[in-house]
């Protein structure tokens, strides 16, 4: 009898979705800081050029000025020089016949002198002057040139890197999706983002401000949409928390000191994190793209613990963000004025 060997199978996408999730996550949290460095660079360019035009604009008006002047100088100048011809030196005609006293004509001839050095003097100012003029607007304009195009450069390299971002963030709501369906929500190894955390060029990375008592804000940029008690199609007893609008795959950060005590992975929340603080309180963070922490760790305020998404019952990528007297839902209080009372304001 004819016997076939066997031929493993071909491991299912399911297998692979954790790494890939990783590796998901890793990316877009860097290309949204390359994405913002261009960006920031970008501005500082066009902005610079703005200035660089201005000035321009400044120093074309001057130079026009002083090209006036010193044409009026040099007309001066050459009246001067022909009324010399024509009267033996003397600017004014007949000036000389009118001194009675051999020491009034050297009088005019010493006022003569003084009249023509000073006017030539002036001259010799306002070349310079014009000269260095010339030499400011050739300079600013080749500056201006520079950063134009270097703008230009930096245009299209932002677009570029912003086209990667949406498709990495579209892989990112695709592989959170696929993580809910099969209940294996598993966080991204926090090593693989490490060197990713507190970019001090990147807004959303920028290391969080705590106040005395040691809160923060879940998020460094955003803005605020739905907030507490709201009513709305999607909640059937007013809303329970504060959202924040944000991009998928923005670094969420825990509010204060406590101990990770759940992750959920589906239902209205999505992929969520639970922390318990001190004094009894707990802080939700829901709809992300991944949770970076796993029950039972310890974080400190401002450390990430996710990164957002728009799972569960989402419109699109947001954080909910609530605050509970239990871990469980339905003790919420209104988070902006519980984290208000506590020294942060959102």
């Amino acid at each position: 009898m004819l016997t076939l060997p066997l031929v493993a199978a071909e491991p299912s996408s399911a297998v692979h979705a954790p790494e890939r999730l990783v590796r998901v996550g890793t990316e877009v949290v860097r290309l949204a800081r390359e994405a913002g460095r261009l960006r920031q660079r970008y501005e500082l360019r066009v902005r610079a050029a703005k200035d660089q035009r201005a000035r321009d604009v400044w120093l074309t008006r001057q130079w026009a000025g002083q090209r006036f002047f010193t044409v009026a100088l040099r007309r001066d100048a050459g009246a001067v020089a022909r009324a010399q011809y024509r009267t033996g030196g003397f600017t004014a005609p007949g000036s000389a016949a009118l001194a009675e006293e051999p020491l009034e004509l050297l009088e005019l001839q010493y006022q003569e002198t003084d009249r023509r050095e000073r006017l030539a003097r002036m001259l010799i100012e306002a070349d310079g002057r014009s000269r260095a003029l010339t030499a400011d607007r050739l300079s600013t304009t080749a500056s201006l040139q520079a950063l134009n195009e270097e703008a230009a450069r930096l245009r299209v390299e932002k677009a570029a890197m912003e086209e990667r971002l949406a498709k990495a963030r579209s892989e990112l709501n695709t592989m959170a999706d696929m993580a809910i369906r099969s209940g294996r929500c598993t966080p991204v190894d926090l090593d693989g983002l490490q060197s990713e955390q507190e970019d001090t060029q990147d807004a959303a990375n920028r290391p969080p401000e705590v106040s005395r008592s040691g809160w923060t804000r879940p998020l460094v940029s955003y803005e605020l949409t739905a907030g507490f008690g709201g009513t709305g199609a999607h909640w059937a007893n007013g809303h329970t928390g504060q959202d924040f609008a944000v991009p998928t795959g923005t670094p969420v950060r825990a509010v204060g000191g406590g101990t990770v005590v759940a992750t959920g992975c589906g239902g209205s929340f999505g992929i969520s994190v639970v922390i318990r603080h001190e004094g009894g309180w707990y802080s939700q963070y829901a709809h992300l793209s991944a949770p970076l922490m796993t029950p039972g760790r310890q974080v400190r305020a401002g450390e990430w613990i996710g990164l957002t998404g728009t799972t569960g019952n989402s419109t699109g990528p947001h954080l909910h963000f609530e605050v509970r007297t239990t871990a469980n839902f339905g003790s919420a209080v209104d988070p902006v004025r519980w984290l208000r009372a506590r020294g942060v304001e959102l």
